[in-house]
C-alpha cells in the first residue's frame, strides 16, 4: 500500500530531515502503521515509542475548534455567516464573518506592538482590534488569530475554557482516548530546544497558545498517532457515530466554502485535489503534523513527526511534506 509514499517518509528520517516518525494509512477499511526513528535528540537520544504523543500544533484548529462550531451551527445556535461582532462585541467590524474566519479569508492585519510580552488579557484585547485588509473574502491568507477568535465564541456558548469544551464535545465521544490538552510528559514527543523555555515538551511549543493556555483554540492539543486514526475513521464513516455531527456535516466539508468558492478551501480545513478532481480534506501543524482524508475512496494519511526539534529551521521538511503528500495523492486509490 503506497510504496513511493512510504519511502519518501523513511527518507525522512533516513536523509537527517526529521528524527523520527508515526505515520498510518488508511484505505477501504485497512489499516497500515509503522513508527520508526528517535524521538528526542538532546539533550539525550530516546527511541521513538508505539503511543508517544505529538504536540499537534494546528491539527487543533481542525480537529477540536472546526468541530465545535460546526457542532453550535447544526443546533441552530449561530450560523457561519453571521458577523462575528454578533459573539464577540469587543469586535467592531461588522463585515467579518465566521465564514471569513473559518477558510481564513478575514483578512485580519495589523501590527501589535511588543506581542510576545502580552499576557492572555492584553493579547486577546490587541486581536479584538484588528480591521480587515482591502482583499477582505476575496483570497485565503493563513493565520491562527480567526481561529482564536473562534474559541472565543465558542466560550461564549459554553461558559468554559474552549479546550474543555473539546474534551467535552469532540474527544470523549469519539473516544480518542489519549489526546489531551494536559498531557503526562513522559509520554510525550519534545519540540523545540530554546533559550527562553529550554526543551519543550510535554507543553504547547505555539507562542499563543503558550500564554492563552486553555482558551486557545488555534492550537495546544497533545494526541497519539491512534488517537488521529480513530478521529480519520469518523471522518471517512461519520454514520457510525453521530454523537458529534451528523454525516451531512461532515459531508459538505468536501467542497469550496470561501465566500467565492473559488479558494480551494473549506471550513477549517484546507483542501487537495486528486488526479480525479476528487476533493480531499488537508490540514499540517507547524509541529511537523499533517493529515488528509478522502471521504469519497476512503483513504486517510496521518503523518506526526518533530519537525522543529532541536530546532525550528527546517525548511526542507516543508519542501519533503508537499512530496509526501502529492506522492500520497496520486497512489492512494491503487
Amino acid at each position: 500500500m503506497n510504496e513511493q509514499t512510504t519511502t519518501l517518509l523513511h527518507r525522512l528520517v533516513t536523509e537527517k530531515v526529521v528524527s523520527g516518525v508515526s505515520y498510518a494509512y488508511l484505505h477501504q477499511g485497512q489499516l497500515q502503521t509503522e513508527v520508526f526513528g528517535d524521538a528526542q535528540l538532546v539533550p539525550t537520544v530516546e527511541p521513538l515509542k508505539k503511543g508517544a504523543l505529538y504536540d499537534l500544533a494546528s491539527l487543533t484548529k481542525v480537529i477540536g475548534t472546526t468541530t465545535v462550531i460546526l457542532k453550535l451551527a447544526e443546533q441552530g445556535a449561530l450560523k457561519i455567516d453571521d458577523p462575528v461582532a454578533k459573539y464577540l462585541p469587543k469586535f467592531t467590524d461588522e463585515r467579518v464573518t465566521l465564514r471569513h474566519l473559518l477558510t481564513h479569508t478575514s483578512a485580519l492585519s495589523g501590527y501589535i506592538k511588543n506581542r510576545d510580552e502580552l499576557n492572555a488579557t492584553e493579547l486577546m484585547a490587541a486581536l479584538y482590534t484588528l480591521k480587515p485588509a482591502a482583499w477582505l473574502g476575496k483570497k485565503v491568507v493563513y493565520a491562527d488569530i480567526g481561529l482564536i477568535l473562534l474559541g472565543q465564541i465558542i466560550e461564549q456558548f459554553y461558559q468554559y475554557p474552549v479546550q474543555q469544551v473539546i474534551t467535552k464535545e469532540v474527544l470523549a465521544p469519539l473516544n480518542m482516548s489519549d489526546a489531551t490538552f494536559t498531557p503526562e510528559k513522559a509520554r510525550c514527543v519534545p519540540t523545540e530546544l530554546t533559550a527562553k523555555r529550554g526543551l519543550i515538551k510535554g507543553v504547547v511549543h505555539d507562542p499563543k497558545a503558550y500564554v492563552l493556555k486553555e482558551h486557545c483554540g488555534s492550537a495546544g492539543l497533545f494526541a497519539s498517532l491512534a488517537d488521529l486514526v480513530t478521529f480519520a475513521k469518523w471522518m471517512l464513516a461519520p454514520e457510525k457515530n453521530t454523537a458529534v455531527l451528523q454525516p451531512q456535516t461532515i459531508a459538505n466539508l468536501f467542497a469550496d466554502q470561501t465566500p467565492t468558492k473559488t479558494l480551494k478551501r473549506s471550513l477549517g480545513w484546507d483542501l487537495r485535489y486528486d488526479s480525479t478532481n476528487t476533493p480531499c480534506l488537508y490540514h499540517t501543524g507547524f509541529t511537523g503534523t499533517f493529515m488528509l482524508l478522502d471521504q469519497k475512496g476512503q483513504n486517510a494519511l496521518i503523518v506526526l513527526s518533530n519537525r522543529i526539534h532541536p530546532t525550528a529551521d527546517n525548511e526542507e521538511f516543508l519542501v519533503r511534506r508537499d512530496e509526501i503528500v502529492a506522492s500520497y495523492l496520486s497512489e492512494k486509490d491503487q
